[in-house]
């Protein structure tokens, strides 16, 4: 199996270095292709205004100035001479469930593999500050090694964590995203020149977060799995465009 790695917190979070050490033994061939420097929240955003440099760890890691979008696109059709089974992204501080998933980093950069039909998976950890990152990370060399061989040829999946001691971490339960709540407001603060500057505000509460949701899953101590996909059309509120336009 060849695996391309990323994530969004850069080359050097802990939570890539833990997830490349799991997977390498698995792996014919493993690369790893990450931004530069934390780029959480940057969702699937390609860098479209500039060009973008691409540089090479002491430890063989590529690093980009640019998105976990823009390292998987460069990835795919400049870097590799090779077309991965697995597109990987994670470990990332922090979850990513329910509304988070439209702003994630690390989903994007499963998302644009997904984009160039590999199946593709984002793993995160419930809570900040990486406890318990090698457990999580041999979670997800569990969930790798299970190939989901009956799904489409190609899938996106969801990965969370709880940041738990492998033993206390329960079996994977393939759930939904949940919901929140909309953020709270966002924080004023002055810069030194007594020009008014904003902080995005925390996000909001959990709204759906029941039973099936990934909200629920991980809460009670389970790894979440949810499938993702890319269509966003309405196709309820299509049919009634279509009798209105009628």
């Amino acid at each position: 199996m060849k695996i391309l790695l990323s994530n969004d917190d850069g080359y050097l979070a802990p939570g890539l270095l833990a997830l490349y050490d799991a997977l390498a033994p698995i792996a014919d061939e493993i690369v790893v292709v990450a931004p530069d420097s934390n780029r959480s929240g940057s969702s699937n955003s390609l860098t479209l205004d500039r060009p973008l440099s691409v540089f090479q760890a002491d430890n063989g890691f590529y690093f980009c100035n640019g998105t976990p979008s823009d390292c998987v696109h460069i990835a795919l059709t400049g870097i590799l001479k090779f077309r991965p089974d697995l597109v990987v992204s994670g470990i990332n501080q922090g979850q990513n469930m329910g509304d988070d998933t439209l702003y994630s980093g690390t989903v994007a950069a499963a998302t644009e593999g997904y984009l160039f039909g590999l199946p593709a998976i984002a793993f995160s950890q419930v809570d900040k500050g990486w406890d318990e990152i090698k457990s999580a990370a041999r979670v997800a060399r569990e969930v790798v090694e299970r190939r989901f061989e009956q799904l489409s040829s190609h899938f996106l999946l969801n990965v969370n964590i709880p940041n738990l001691p492998y033993e206390q971490i329960k079996p994977p339960l393939a759930t939904r995203l949940g919901k929140r709540h909309p953020s709270e407001a966002v924080i004023r603060a002055q810069d030194p020149s007594g020009r008014d500057v904003y902080w995005i505000g925390p996000c909001g509460r959990q709204k759906d977060a029941g039973e099936g949701t990934d909200f629920h899953a991980t809460a009670h101590g389970h790894v979440s799995i949810t499938p993702l996909q890319i269509d966003l059309t309405h196709a309820r509120q299509l049919d009634l465009l279509k009798q209105v336009l009628s």
